[in-house]
C-alpha cells in the first residue's frame, strides 16, 4: 500500500509539506531589504501600533540582577527586539531567531545603531526545531511569522519547551475581519492593491500575493487558541485588534 504524502497550503496552492519551508524562504529572500517598508504601506503604519501593543502587554520587568530573556522568533529585521529592549531600558536580552539569513542580516545591520546594541543576538534557526536548551527564556514572541511555519503545532511545542516555568507566549498575527463592510473593503484592498504595491516597491508581486493568501489560510482565533492550549499553555487569551484585522494571542507556561 502506497503511503500518502503529507501536504499543506502555500497560498492557494497545495504543496508537499516538506517543500513549504523552502518556498517561504524564497519569499522572504526576495523582500528582506524592504520588508518593513512594505508593512508600513500595506497597513498604513498600523502594524507599528499593534507591535507596540504586544510589547506593552509583555512589559518586561526587572527581576533582581537577572536579565529578562526573550526569544523573538521570525523577527529577523529586529523591529520587535528593538521595542522590547528600549521599553526595558536595556535590561531585557533578546535573541532574534529567524530561518532566513537575509532577514537576520537586515536586523543585525540595523542593530549596530540601536541605543543598546549589546542586548541582542541574531541566531538562524527553524521554529520547529530550536537549538536552545529547555527552560532558557522568560518570554517567546512572534509577530506575523507563525502562519509561515509549515508545522505550527511543532513550533508551539518548541516555544513551550524553551520557556521557563512562568514564561509567557505572545503571538501577533493577522486574523479574520469580523466587522460588516470592513471585511469587503479589506478583501478588495488585499487582493487588488497589495500585490501591485509589492511589485512597485520590491519589483515582484508574487511574494505579496502569497502573504495575502497565507492570511486567509491561517486558523481563526478560536482554532488557534485551541492549538496553543494543546501545546501545553495555560490562561490562553486573544485580543482582536482593529476590527480583528489582527489578533494578539497569549498564554503562560505554568
Amino acid at each position: 500500500m502506497q503511503e500518502t504524502q503529507a501536504t499543506t497550503h502555500f497560498g492557494t496552492r497545495t504543496v508537499p509539506l516538506e517543500d513549504k519551508q523552502g518556498l517561504v524562504n524564497d519569499v522572504f529572500f526576495k523582500v528582506a531589504s524592504r520588508y518593513d517598508l512594505m508593512n508600513d504601506l500595506m497597513s498604513g503604519g498600523i502594524h507599528r501600533i499593534w507591535k507596540d501593543h504586544m510589547v506593552a502587554r509583555l512589559a518586561p520587568q526587572r527581576n533582581g540582577a537577572r536579565p529578562y530573556k526573550v526569544l523573538d522568533m521570525a523577527g529577523g529585521t529586529g523591529d520587535i527586539a528593538m521595542r522590547i529592549i528600549n521599553q526595558s531600558h536595556g535590561f531585557a536580552q533578546v535573541t532574534v531567531s529567524d530561518i532566513n539569513a537575509n532577514m537576520l542580516g537586515v536586523g543585525a545591520e540595523r542593530a549596530k545603531s540601536w541605543r543598546y546594541p549589546g542586548q541582542v543576538e541574531f541566531v538562524e534557526a527553524n521554529a520547529e526545531d530550536l537549538p536552545f536548551e529547555d527552560k532558557s527564556f522568560d518570554a517567546y514572541t512572534i509577530a506575523f511569522g507563525i502562519r509561515n511555519v509549515p508545522r505550527i503545532e511543532k513550533a508551539l511545542s518548541e516555544a513551550h519547551r524553551v520557556l521557563k516555568r512562568g514564561g509567557r507566549l505572545l503571538v501577533l498575527e493577522f486574523s479574520s475581519v469580523d466587522v460588516p463592510g470592513l471585511d469587503a473593503v479589506y478583501s478588495l484592498f488585499s487582493d487588488h492593491l497589495i500585490p501591485p504595491m509589492g511589485r512597485m516597491v520590491t519589483g515582484d508581486a508574487e511574494p505579496y500575493r502569497y502573504l495575502v493568501e497565507s492570511i486567509r489560510n491561517f486558523p481563526d482565533p478560536a482554532k488557534f487558541s485551541a492549538m496553543i492550549e494543546a501545546a501545553g499553555f495555560k490562561r490562553v487569551t486573544h485580543d482582536a485588534l482593529s476590527g480583528n484585522i489582527a489578533a494578539l494571542h497569549g498564554g503562560w507556561k505554568l
